[in-house]
C-alpha cells in the first residue's frame, strides 16, 4: 500500500562538491525546509559524529559549524556534544578543526562537551542502558552524522549515530553484553540502537555525505564522493532514502530490519517522500559496503583492548 502524501515523512535532498563557503548557505536551507520545531530559548544538542580524532571519520567541522549557526540565529539555546570511541569531544573536536570553523562561523562560544553524566533506560529486550543526561534533557537534538560503511552494521548514517548518546566506555560493554545475541527471534544490537531513538527528544538529522567513507569503517575506510546532503526530522526516513540511493535491502542491513519489524514510521520507501533533489539524481553506484560482517559482540579480550584504548585516547586529547 502507498502510503498518503500527507503522512509521508519529507527527507530533503541537495548536492554539495566541497566543504566550502556555499555550504553553510545549504545547511540552513535544507534545516529550514524540515518540519523541525525549535523556538527561541529551547536547549538544542547537536550531536555530531567524533569518533576519533580523524577528519575523515567524524561529521565535517564546517558542517557542525553551520548547524549551530543556523540554530544561534534561531534563537536557541546550543551544546555540541558527543560521547566519542577514542578520546574526548574537546579532544577530538579540536583536531578535526571544529574551533576554527566555530569561529569562522561565529559561533566559538558554542560548548563542547564529552556526553556523560549517564542516566538508566530501559530495553524493550529487558536490561537497560545508561544514556547521557544531555542528550535525555535537550529540548531538541540535532544529529550530525557521517555516511559510512560499517564492518558491523554494513552501512551507517542517522539512526546509528544516537549510539553515541550512551556515555562513555558502557558503548564497549553494550557490544559485549548485547551483540550477536537473540531474543525471541529479534537481533538484540539493533533493538538497543531501536530503543535508543524511542527514548530521546525530537530529533532532527542533517547527513553529512560530501566526503562519505566506503570500502570499511567506521574508521579506517577510503573516501568517496557522494556529493550529499540530506536532512529530515526522521533518521529512520533519511536512513531508508540512503539505503536505496545505495541499492540495498532490509535483509542486508541489521539495524534496517529491526526498524522495519517494528513498524517504525519512515523503514519503509513508500513513507518516504523526498525533496530537493531526486533520489536518482546522486550515482552511489561506487559505494563499496563490506561484504561480510564481523561480529558485534566484543569477547572479553576484545572488551579490554577496547576499553584500555578508549582510556589511552581520552588521556592523551584531554
Amino acid at each position: 500500500m502507498v502510503a498518503r502524501e500527507e503522512s509521508r515523512i519529507s527527507v530533503v535532498l541537495a548536492k554539495a562538491k566541497a566543504y566550502d563557503d556555499s555550504v553553510v548557505t545549504i545547511v540552513g536551507r535544507l534545516l529550514k525546509h524540515t518540519d523541525m520545531t525549535v523556538s527561541r530559548g529551547d536547549k538544542v544538542l547537536v550531536k555530531p559524529n567524533l569518533l576519533r580524532a580523524d577528519v575523515l571519520t567524524c561529521a565535517n567541522a564546517v558542517i557542525i559549524a553551520a548547524v549551530c549557526r543556523f540554530l544561534l540565529d534561531t534563537g536557541c539555546r546550543v551544546t555540541i556534544g558527543d560521547s566519542p570511541g577514542f578520546g574526548t569531544a574537546k579532544g577530538v573536536a579540536k583536531s578535526i578543526g571544529l574551533d576554527a570553523a566555530l569561529r569562522e562561523a561565529g559561533c566559538a562560544d558554542v560548548p563542547v562537551i564529552s556526553l556523560d553524566s549517564p542516566a538508566s533506560r530501559p530495553l524493550s529486550l529487558g536490561g537497560s542502558i545508561s544514556l547521557s543526561r544531555h542528550a535525555l534533557e535537550a529540548d531538541h537534538i540535532v544529529n550530525v552524522p557521517k555516511l559510512k560503511a560499517h564492518t558491523q552494521m554494513r552501512v551507517t548514517a542517522g539512526t546509528k549515530n544516537l549510539f553515541g548518546c550512551i556515555s562513555g566506555v558502557r558503548k564497549a560493554f553494550v557490544h559485549a553484553k548485547h551483540g550477536d545475541r537473540e531474543k525471541n527471534g529479534v537481533a538484540a544490537f539493533p533493538s538497543v540502537i531501536a530503543d535508543i531513538l524511542g527514548h530521546l527528544p525530537p530529533v532532527t538529522t542533517l547527513l553529512d555525505g560530501i566526503e562519505a567513507m566506503h570500502v570499511r569503517g567506521p574508521s579506517g575506510g577510503e573516501p568517496f564522493p557522494a556529493h550529499l546532503l540530506a536532512a529530515s526530522v526522521s533518521p529512520v526516513a533519511l536512513d531508508t532514502a540512503v539505503y536505496t540511493m545505495l541499492g540495498v535491502f532490509p535483509e542486508d542491513i541489521p539495524l534496517w530490519r529491526e526498524l522495519q519489524r517494528r513498524d517504525v514510521p519512515g523503514s519503509r520507501l513508500e513513507e518516504v517522500a523526498p525533496a530537493g533533489e531526486e533520489i536518482g539524481n546522486f550515482d552511489l553506484s561506487g559505494f563499496r559496503l563490506p561484504k561480510t560482517l564481523l561480529p558485534q559482540t566484543f569477547n572479553p579480550a576484545r572488551l579490554l583492548k577496547s576499553t584500555a584504548r578508549r582510556l589511552w585516547a581520552q588521556f592523551r586529547t584531554t
